[in-house]
């Protein structure tokens, strides 16, 4: 038994002529009764009474009729979700994120994304940069949000997808909350908070301490961006956090730029070969990372 068989005895039932349903399948006679018969071998049982006017379902006939309707669409539905996965339409992708795209990137980028491929379900997992770029490289997950520069190199492409910079996180109450700007240096004698030492924001803010010639005291360290505020607002010392998650900062913070800016980019890593599923990822994020 094959669809072309249960595609001929659909016609063949709905036109109650094989004649007809040879025109409606624009094919010849012969081959439509060929399968029939074949397929009524097969079933065991005959499926259409015949006599010189046309055909007529026998009770087995019309009980295969629905089943042989839902086959076809069954099989027609496979088609359909075959070409929408290999074109990119469906599926599952796993995007890897950090903690400091969360709260301002991920509104931006993946609203959009959603709402042009709609049958696309999007598993979201939240890890280190370090993490994102290894699992990239194991086929673990399809897209990535890191921070860059990659500590580790590995074989997964990476474009530049936000630029941002540092900026000092501090309690409103502060002696120096009310300037400008700072310098750097001006801090040296403070705790700092940091993110955690997997984080690329730990490694660049280091650097820049040293490069300010100071090492810094560090009291607390946190993964999220958040985490590391409310530990600023709970008096445990400063921080530097990126400039566009300043706006998730309570009205007890006060955040002011540094004298000398710190740039950070944040970087969209996927395969070198990705699938159909993350070019269409990457190619929305491209097109709505500056949509708020």
């Amino acid at each position: 038994m094959d669809l072309r068989q249960l595609r001929y005895f659909v016609a063949v039932a709905e036109t109650r002529n094989f004649h007809r349903a040879a025109e409606r399948l624009n094919v010849s006679q012969p081959p439509v009764t060929v399968a029939i018969r074949k397929l009524e071998s097969e079933l065991g049982e005959p499926l259409f009474v015949r006599d010189p006017r046309g055909v007529a379902l026998t009770p087995a006939g019309r009980a295969a009729l629905p089943a042989a309707r839902d086959a076809i669409a069954a099989a027609e539905q496979l088609r359909d979700v075959v070409r929408d996965g290999a074109s990119g339409l469906r599926g599952r992708l796993r995007l890897g994120i950090i903690g400091s795209a969360n709260s301002d990137l991920l509104p931006r980028v993946i609203p959009a994304f959603c709402k042009a491929f709609p049958d696309v379900e999007l598993v979201l997992a939240e890890m280190n940069s370090v993490e994102i770029v290894q699992a990239i490289a194991a086929q673990q997950i399809d897209v990535g949000f890191i921070r860059l520069p990659m500590i580790e190199a590995a074989p997964v492409n990476v474009e530049v997808i936000e630029h941002d910079e540092l900026v000092v996180a501090m309690q409103a109450t502060d002696p120096l909350a009310g300037r400008k700007r700072l310098a750097l240096a001006e801090l040296a004698d403070r705790p700092f908070i940091f993110f955690n030492p997997v984080s690329v924001l730990n490694v660049i803010t280091h650097i820049a301490c040293q490069k300010a010639g100071f090492a810094p005291r560090i009291q607390q360290q946190a993964m999220q961006v958040q985490t590391v505020l409310s530990l600023v607002e709970a008096g445990l010392g400063i921080a530097l956090i990126p400039a566009r998650s300043a706006r998730f900062t309570s009205a007890r913070l006060r955040v002011l730029p540094l004298a000398e800016p710190i740039p950070i980019e944040l970087g969209m890593a996927f395969a070198q070969d990705p699938s159909p599923l993350a070019r269409n990822f990457v190619m929305s994020a491209r097109q709505n990372r500056d949509s708020l």
